[in-house]
């Protein structure tokens, strides 16, 4: 048990929850309002992106009702909650980078706006998970920025000049994205493509239908027969429509998640690559994400340890440079269970901050909201905490709370640290 183990003393850090949370949805340049802070994930199906981002939207990121496609060698998609602060209005600020960057396929980047510090991340035309995040702290913008410069071969390395980061420059993002096209937001269910021609199609029969009926009344109509008696008209009571399921009651199995993502960073980080360095490893029910980095040697090195490790990858790519490769890794699929919440909010939070105090650890919490289809409004709690302790050593404490949903793990192999995020539905 974690109650049992000697920790650091850290200072607990609850400032998000009492002021508010630390990042932002947008930012104003120019007159126009940019997006930013999405939850990014792979398109795998191009040819109709709607069905895959709609389930998307519905177990992966609860509660997301936006979302923009960006195109090109690695197709992605970008999720958003329109009630944390977007709307279908807003150019998506990552896509207009990209767009101006496209002379290089990685490049990391901080830009001040108007109110905080946004960071972006690029590798191998994928916008990284957390790759995509306003800051209104600058430290904690400079903390992740200077996280990612270990990784080798960005082909632009983008800072404020007062940071005196070496081998930075400093540039202006408006002059960088006002000549690229302004990707949006839209919404994830609206009507599109052959559903609504479909629907167009409808509506001229219907149309037609109405015309030829009326000319049929007005022009062929035969004289009205009298009236012989009054005929009552049964009232006919609209069937109710079925009760909309809860979000908790289907939520991924928090626990297998983490035996599934546990296992596979096991995997990856024990495969033998002389040369070459592992680098960040990011977990989540879509399966797992990495990467190595040559110091010595060759490609054919990794590509010969990678080849005979026995780990399945789903997919493997190689930067332009030949010094950087790519993976993923599937795990398998997760149970889901119905678990309501069994806290309100300020309970929660309470209980949570009591128990971290005793571990002596740190955790930042904050509060979200979702209204569904049916106009239900559901709320939750989102939290992010590091420890050096792996899952399986939290599974016990995150089975006390019912309700919970795990959206990430990430292991850092250089700092032995291991990062948790997710969300705890509330009453």
């Amino acid at each position: 048990m974690l109650e049992d183990a000697n920790l650091d003393a850290n200072k607990l850090n609850t400032g998000a929850y009492d002021t508010g949370r630390t990042w932002g949805t947008n930012f104003k340049l120019n007159g126009t309002t940019y997006a930013t802070s999405l939850f990014w994930q792979p398109l795998r199906n191009t040819d109709d992106p709607y069905t895959e981002i709609s389930e998307a939207s519905e177990n992966v990121l609860e509660g997301a009702d936006l979302f923009c496609v960006k195109k090109g060698k690695s197709p992605q998609f970008g999720l958003a909650v329109s009630s944390q602060g977007y709307d279908t209005k807003m150019s998506v600020a990552a896509v207009s980078v990209v767009n101006a960057l496209s002379d290089t396929s990685s490049f990391l980047a901080v830009f001040k706006v108007d109110n905080g510090w946004w960071y972006v991340c690029v590798r191998n035309d994928v916008i990284l998970s957390d790759g995509d995040m306003l800051f209104y702290n600058e430290e904690e913008a400079k903390e992740q920025f200077r996280s990612m410069l270990v990784v080798p071969d960005w082909g632009h390395k983008i800072a404020p000049a007062d940071w005196q980061i070496e081998d930075t420059r400093e540039v202006d993002l408006w002059p960088l994205i006002k000549s690229v096209g302004k990707e949006k937001l839209q919404k994830v269910h609206a009507i599109r493509g052959t559903k609504l021609l479909i629907l167009l199609a409808a509506a001229v029969v219907v149309v037609l239908w109405l015309l030829s009926t009326l000319s049929s009344v007005v022009f062929k109509a035969k004289p009205p027969k009298p009236i012989v008696a009054p005929v009552s008209i049964k009232k006919v009571d609209k069937e109710a429509p079925p009760p909309e399921p809860k979000p908790w009651e289907a939520l991924p199995d928090p626990v297998e998640l983490l035996g599934y993502c546990f296992k596979a960073i096991q995997d990856v980080v024990t495969i033998p690559t002389p040369g070459w360095h592992i680098g960040g490893i990011t977990c989540s029910a879509e399966g797992l994400v990495t990467s190595w980095g040559m110091e010595i040697g060759r490609l054919t090195w990794i590509d010969k340890a990678l080849e005979n490790s026995g780990v399945t990858f789903s997919n493997r790519s190689i930067s332009p440079s030949g010094r950087e490769v790519m993976a993923s890794v599937p795990i398998p699929k997760i149970n889901t269970l119905n678990s309501p919440p069994k806290y309100n909010g300020v309970d929660l939070v309470n209980t949570i901050n009591d128990l971290f105090q005793g571990l002596q650890l740190s955790i930042s919490m904050s509060s979200q909201t979702w209204t569904s289809p049916q106009n239900n409004v559901y709320k939750s709690v989102r939290f992010s905490l590091s420890s050096k302790y792996d899952p399986k050593q939290w599974v016990d404490i995150f089975k006390r709370f019912s309700g919970l949903t795990i959206s990430g793990v990430k292991y850092e192999v250089n700092s032995n640290t291991w990062y948790y995020e997710g969300a705890i539905y509330v009453l």
